[in-house]
This record gives C-alpha cells, structure tokens and sequence, in this order.
C-alpha cells in the first residue's frame, strides 16, 4: 500500500531570486531522506510561488523495506584463540552488530577466513518517523540570507506562517515556531481565502481554485502564452529576457499579463536607457518593433486576474512615467558634463587600494593598449584612435546615468562620446571596451575596441595577481576568469599574432613602471601561464575532445592561434579512421626511442642502412615546410607534412636494428630519433591520444 506525501511550507513573500534554488534544495533533501529511510516512492514534484515552498510524492509506501545485510568481521585468527575461544576483537563486533556469538559463519575471501553475521532489520511504519524526517529536512535548508522573527531563535528565508504536512489524508503532527502543522493552505493573498485539503493529492486543484497557480512550469506556459497572443494582436515584438522572466515567474501566484503605455516623447533618449528603467526598476518587457526598435509601450504581469486592467494599466502608467523622468533628467544634466572634466574626476575614485584610482587604471590601459598596438603594426590612425579610447574609456563612470544604472557603463559612453564630438571608431571603442561582459554577449567587432578591452581586462588581471587575488575554487569577486576568456577570445575572432607572453610582458612591464609590486614579476608570469592555460583548455574542450586538447596544449599554448589550429587539424584527423592511428603509432614509435638518445645530432656519415638514410633525407624534405607551417599557423598543413614521414619511420624499424652495439651507430640512430621527435612534439605529444 501506498499514499501521497504533501510537505508545503508558508512563508512571508521570498525575494525571487531564491525561490528556484530553494525549490530544488527542499526536492532534493526530500528524495535523499526518502532513500535514507528506505522508503520507496514515485514520481517527486516541487512547487513554489513568493509564499510558499512545497514537495508532493507521489505513492510513498506506508512501511520501510526490511533489508538484511551481510557485514565482514575480523578474520578467524583474529577472532578465536588457539583454543578456539572468542577474542576480545570478535566479542567488541558481536556488540556493536547487536548479534550474539553463535551468529557467526566464517567464510573465505581470498585465501582467508572471515567472521560474518547477518543483520535483519524490519521496517517501521512510515507514519510513524515522518514528523521527525519533515522537521529535519526544514531545519537542513540553506539559504543567501536567513532571518529571526518574533522571540525565536529559529533561522530560515522568511518567516514561517503556515505548515501542510499530509500522508494521505492524515496530518503529519509537528510545531515549528508556534507554527502546528495541519491540513490548511492559503490561497491568493486578495483573491483567494484559506482551505482545507482533504488528501494530499488535492493539493493542485485546490489551490487553483483559490487563484494560485501552484506548478511554475504551468505559470511559465501561461505568462509566455499570454504574451505571445498579445504580440500577435498588436503586432509587437516582444523583447523577453530570460532572467526577467524568472523574476517575474517567482513574483506572481496568478499571472496576468496586461500592457500600458508612455509618452513618445521619452524615446528621444537612447533606447538602452528606456529598456533598462523598464527592466530594472518596474520588471516590464519593452515592445519593440520589427526592427528592433523601441515603442512606446510596455507589457506586465500582474499577481492577479484581468479584472480593472485599465486602471492598474493607468497606476504602471503614472509610476513609469515618473523612472522615466528621472532618466530623462540625468541623461540632460550628462551632457553638460565635458569629457576632461568627467577624467579628473577619475582621480578621486578608488579602484582598489593597491592598484590607485580610476585615473590610474585608465594610465595603465592607455600604456598597454598603446603598446599592444605597436606590436601588432597598427595604422598610424588606428594607434591615434586606440590611444583616444584608451584615455577617455571609463569617463562614464562619473555620469548620473551610470550611478543610477551600473549596467549602462560603455553604453552611456559611446553615446556621449559621439555626441562629445569624437569619431566613430573612439565612441564606438569605449562601449566594446567591456565586451564580452558575460560568457553569452558578443565580442568587440572593431580592431580599436578589442585592443582597448584586452588592455583593460589585463590590467585588471595583472593588478590583482600582482597583490595576491587569484581565483580559487568557486572565488572570483573580480570575474578574472571572465576576463581571461574574453582575452583569449578576442585573440581568437580577430586573429591577432600576439602570443599571450607578449600580452602577459606589456601588461608586468607597464604595472612594474607605474605602481610599487608586491610580487616579482616572474611569480606572476608562471602564474598567468597556468591561468590562462586553463582558459585555453576550456576553448578547446568546447569542440574537442580531452585528449586532443592535452595532446596540442602539451606542444605549447602560448600561441592562441597556432594551438587552435592544431587542435582543429588534429581533431579532423583522429576522427579520419585507423589510417591516422597507425600513422600516430609510428610517431610514438618514434618518441618512445628518442627518450634514450643523449642528443639530437644528426652525423650524415654513421648513416649506414639505405632505410635510416632514407628517413634522414624525408625528415630534412618536410622540416623546413613543416616548420614554416606552423609559423603560419596553419595547423592542416603542417599535419599533412608529417603524415608523409609515416612510410619511412615503418620502413625504419621493420629493418634496422636500433639498439646497434656499436654505440656510435647507436646513439646516432637515436639521435635522428630524437630530431624527428623534437620536429613531432612542437605540433603535439601524440603520445597523448586515447583510441
């Protein structure tokens, strides 16, 4: 027999963005008590909305599995005497498995004889350790902030005003904070009253019928449908953010979507600025049209039914209308504000304590972006404009619109750029700077503004290593890993010829310049060099498989194009067939034997055998292409190059005798073994690959 569990805890409003962590944390204390209690069940489903937290299981059985098990005791010399009495050791585990001595069997494990007793255990009822098993998990939940109420020393989200805890129809009896557990919920705070549940598997329908929409699957559907069909009648598009939409999902119990509008007049500020007061500050969806620009409209979802639309249409109305004024506001007094004047205020905003002020940052990044530009030839108008951008790049920050929106940084300032007098490529510069500002958003799309952005996320990399702050684990208050990703991807898109050393020298050598360090300057390379090995490894990892990635990586990475070039090339390759395995196991032939040469010198004249001058002459044919290919990292052709060495390293070995007596044709043949192997090793350590 079988019978549903229903576990909802009521709660004073929980801020949003807890609720759907919460909801999986008390799914998943539920199953794992549910296994520790040997108890078996169907189909698990958690429930939340702003008041409530709750778990439904399905068919819980009203009794615990009786198990038997077979424990291991100490072995039969351990456990008798010469005598064949009982040891010390044998009657202490007798004890401890509540079993008497005359329970033992012996039976052998490899070649010894072990005590063992068999331990049977007969489920209780289920009923009668639930209270204990609910109050346990209730007390096991975490969460970012708790609180205390009333006289309590009890800790959770929010308080906790109601409890249900039902198995079947019975009521599960305990209290927790003068709150006793019963079979009462509550609807809608406006729009639905108490109600009593008569089983557990009610628990849905009734709260439905109290305008609370339980399932947050099903108030999901419901907000995106209503919004698509409002879309189509008004011929809108409708711009959904997804972590709006979870925030929306959570604020509501009974969703209701309803639009309003506000004065075009408003739409003469930039579109972000609108977008962003809606989204922020009033949690609306903008409307858009087919080109993706903005109307003056928004959408809602109110906690409620459709009933006086118009007037809580109206009150959005008048609260909007009074963000978007204060945008307006800020956006006029901005443009008062010259750009010199906004720099020297730079100086008095701390960036970090060891690293200076703001104006110090942006010195450094002009240093370094002036210097990554000489290093990669720039144009004598490109290094003007980097040098511009770098110099003014973070002039935004002083602005009224960025203090009330941190978000907008970059977007402010390539409008007041612009509309500052500066040329398009500077303006444009100031807001990619930031790019990519998460793992989703788009790269710098302009030469100017990836040079910019590499130089301040570098900065800030070797700033915070420089004084100690590198990512552990989970830490990363200054997202360096972000960062890092984002040089490395730049690299990439823009196919730029730096290797990361010569980004890692400019970046050490303008901080060495500027400011005291703390550490050596070696210390921090080796520590760059793991870093962004990791980042590299986790760009590779997105297309490739691990041992593709370690085989390449090992041949080096400081050259971001080169090693994704060669991991492309080599990936292409290992998924060709069992023709390139053969031709990787001549090259491991080939690595395993140079590991023994005591040099790499090559002595034309100790070349004895046709097949070992034959492989002398093809190495010597493909080297100095080979090499050239991998100068212009061209990872396929430099592959293909090697490949033809497969013929004569086979012809090698099925003739000649490696391991001659005469040392010196010994060591000769190993040392154009070892001259292959160095040639084979700055593609990849095929040695690596797992077939």
């Amino acid at each position: 027999m079988s019978k549903d569990l229903l576990f909802e805890i009521g709660l004073e409003e929980v801020p949003a963005r807890f609720l759907r962590a919460a909801m999986d944390q008390l799914k998943d204390k539920m199953v794992h008590w549910l296994e520790q209690s040997r108890l078996s069940h169907g189909e698990v489903q958690a429930y939340a909305t702003p008041r409530r937290l709750a778990v439904l299981v399905k068919d819980v059985a009203e009794k615990q599995d009786d198990v038997e098990e077979e424990v291991k005791g100490p072995s039969r010399k351990i456990a008798q005497d010469v005598n064949g009495n009982w040891s010390k050791a044998a009657l202490g585990f007798a004890r401890g498995q509540g079993v008497e001595p005359e329970q033992f069997i012996f039976k052998e494990l490899n070649g010894v004889e072990y005590i063992y007793v068999t331990k049977s255990s007969t489920g209780v009822h289920t009923a009668s350790i639930l209270a204990e098993g609910l109050m346990s998990i209730l007390s096991s939940m975490t969460f970012p902030k708790n609180m205390r109420w009333g006289s309590y020393d009890y800790k959770f989200v929010r308080p906790i005003r109601w409890i249900v805890a039902l198995f079947g129809s019975d009521v599960i009896d305990f209290e927790v904070t003068g709150v006793k557990s019963g079979n009462v919920t509550r609807g809608h705070r406006f729009l639905g009253t108490d109600a009593a549940l008569g089983e557990a598997a009610a628990y849905q329908e009734v709260l439905r019928s109290q305008h609370v929409i339980v399932d947050v699957k099903e108030r999901e559907a419901m907000i995106l449908e209503q919004i698509k069909s409002l879309a189509e009648e008004k011929k809108w598009k409708i711009a959904i953010k997804g972590d709006l939409l979870e925030e929306v999902l959570f604020l509501v119990e009974t969703p209701t979507v309803l639009f309003g509008t506000f004065d075009p007049s408003f739409l003469n500020i930039p579109q972000e600025v609108l977008i962003t007061s809606m989204r922020e500050h009033q949690r609306y969806f903008p409307v858009l049209d087919e080109q993706g620009k903005l109307l003056p409209f928004f959408v809602t979802v109110r906690n409620g039914n459709n009933a006086s639309l118009d007037v809580i249409a109206k009150g959005n109305e008048k609260v909007l209308r009074a963000r978007l004024s204060d945008a307006k506001f800020f956006y006029d007094e901005d443009q008062k504000l010259q750009i010199k004047n906004a720099l020297s205020k730079l100086e008095s905003i701390v960036f970090h304590e060891e690293m200076g002020t703001v104006g110090d940052k942006v010195r450094r990044i002009r240093k370094i972006a002036d210097q990554l530009g000489d290093a990669l030839q720039i144009s004598g108008t490109d290094r003007e404009n980097v040098s511009r951008a770098a110099d003014i790049c973070k002039f935004d920050l002083v602005t009224q619109m960025v203090y009330e929106f941190p978000e907008l940084q970059g977007v402010m300032g390539e409008d007041y750029a612009r509309k500052a007098g500066e040329n398009e490529a500077v303006a444009k510069a100031v807001f990619e700077h930031y790019q990519p500002r998460s793992a989703s958003d788009d790269l710098p799309s302009t030469l100017v503004g990836s040079i910019v952005s590499i130089a301040d996320k570098m900065d800030t990399i070797v700033g915070c290593f420089s004084i100690g702050i590198i990512p552990t684990g989970s830490q990363d208050p200054y997202a360096l890993r972000r960062q890092s990703q984002g040089i490395v991807q730049i690299l990439l898109s823009k196919q730029m010829p730096l290797t990361l050393s010569q980004v890692f020298n400019i970046a050490i050598n303008v901080h060495t310049e500027l400011r005291e360090m703390k550490r050596q300057g070696s210390e921090i390379r080796k520590d760059l060099e793991e870093f962004f090995g990791l980042r590299v490894k986790k760009l590779l990892s997105e297309n490739q498989r691990y041992d593709v990635v370690d085989a390449v990586i090992a041949a080096g990475f400081d050259d971001v194009l080169s090693v994704v070039s060669r991991g492309a090339s080599l990936m292409n390759a290992v998924n060709s067939g069992d023709d390139f395995k053969t031709t990787v196991e001549s090259f491991n032939r080939v690595s395993n034997l140079a590991a023994k040469a005591p040099s790499a010198a090559v002595n034309e004249s100790l070349l004895q055998e046709e097949v070992e001058k034959e492989l002398y002459a093809a190495w010597l044919n493909v080297q100095k292409p080979y090499l050239s290919a991998l100068e212009e990292r061209d990872g396929g052709k430099a592959l293909e190059l090697l490949a033809q060495l497969k013929a004569s390293i086979t012809h090698f070995f099925d003739s000649v005798m490696v391991m001659a007596e005469d040392e010196k044709i010994r060591d000769n043949r190993l040392g154009l073994l070892a001259q292959i192997d160095q040639g084979l090793k700055q593609f990849a350590d095929f040695n690596k690959l797992v077939w």
